[in-house]
């Protein structure tokens, strides 16, 4: 069962969103916020799994500052942001802030339930349209030879790499990070492919780099 917070500042949203997952056996909304400080309690109070977090929330603090908080106080929780906001700055900060992922308010009800489980196993979810400006970006920054691969995981995956970067294998990992030796190994497929690299040493040295072992080259 996937446990959800909803934060979003109007009540008919929430309401339509509450009715929609907890129709699906494998969801259940425990709470709503309808602004970020209120959001940050019933998370701390209710220990959700994702919390669904609007973007725009004029009163109270907002999505990306309440996302920002919430992932220093939970670093443990998922959030998926959602928003009216088709904007490639909107969706650079929003990962930025710690965010898992982000989906248009406008987006189908199937992409929205189909984004819940991405994000609450542990994936990353962006809406089609801005995987595109992403990747574009990317590529060319490949081609600029400005590109850091290390920025693209997931704050989970850089938890993966600098456990096997200590020598723990996927089992300790497992037990360290509350998930199943499945799940380690599919970050560290993911994160392997992202990084383009094919062992631990390598893994090892990265990790050393970016000071992800207390202390760097």
């Amino acid at each position: 069962m996937i446990k959800i917070l909803l934060c979003d500042d109007h009540a008919v949203v929430r309401m339509g969103l509450r009715m929609l997952l907890n129709n699906h056996e494998d969801m259940e909304v425990i709470g709503e916020a309808s602004e970020g400080n209120e959001g940050i309690q019933q998370a701390l109070e209710l220990k959700p799994d994702v919390v669904v977090m609007d973007l725009s929330m004029p009163h109270g603090k907002d999505g990306l500052s309440a996302t920002s908080e919430l992932k220093k106080l939970m670093p443990e929780v998922t959030i998926l942001i959602l928003t009216m906001h088709d904007d490639e700055e909107y969706l650079f900060r929003a990962i930025q802030a710690g965010a898992s992922g982000c989906i248009l308010k406008s987006a189908p009800q199937e992409e929205l339930v189909g984004a819940i489980r991405s994000v609450a196993g542990g994936n990353a979810y962006l809406h089609p349209s801005a995987t595109k400006r992403l990747m574009e970006e990317y590529l060319g920054s490949v081609k600029q030879g400005t590109a850091d691969t290390f920025q693209l995981l997931s704050d989970r995956e850089k938890e993966v790499l600098t456990l096997i970067a200590k020598g723990f294998s996927n089992k300790e990992i497992a037990e360290q990070l509350f998930i199943s030796v499945k799940t380690v190994e599919t970050h560290k497929g993911n994160l392997m492919e992202k990084l383009q690299m094919k062992t631990r040493p390598e893994l090892v040295a990265l990790a050393l780099k970016k000071g992800l072992l207390g202390y760097g080259l």
